[in-house]
């Protein structure tokens, strides 16, 4: 469950942040996560419930997380569509020469905080 490391970094990250910033609180964090990328919302939000805890500044931050649609383009024809839907063939020449364009990713969007 590599999520777990995922919230410990987020977690540090907006520790130094807040230090940096002399933020008192954070009290919501919003990431962007790829519809295809590796980490599971269920699980981020399962580690979140322990990690944020263990930190002064963040101990009563909620965790929102907004999926990023995972879009692919054909280089063959140009042409973007759903990586999830489609897979690797492009549906509209059948071309395998494929490349992810977003939906991978993994950002801290925003954070609310004093």
């Amino acid at each position: 469950m590599h999520e777990y490391g995922i919230v410990v970094y987020v977690v540090d990250t907006l520790e130094k942040l807040a230090k940096e910033q002399q933020l008192t609180e954070i009290s919501k964090v919003t990431l962007e996560l790829g519809e295809v990328s590796s980490a599971l919302p269920d699980y981020l939000y399962d580690a979140w419930k322990y990690v944020h805890k263990q930190s002064e500044v963040m101990k009563n931050a909620e965790l929102k997380i907004e999926i990023m649609p995972a879009i692919t383009r054909c280089n063959h024809c140009g042409k973007t569509y759903s990586t999830v839907k489609y897979a690797k063939i492009c549906p509209y020449c059948q071309s395998e020469d494929t490349e992810l364009v977003t939906g991978n990713q993994f950002n801290i969007k925003d954070i609310e905080a004093r």
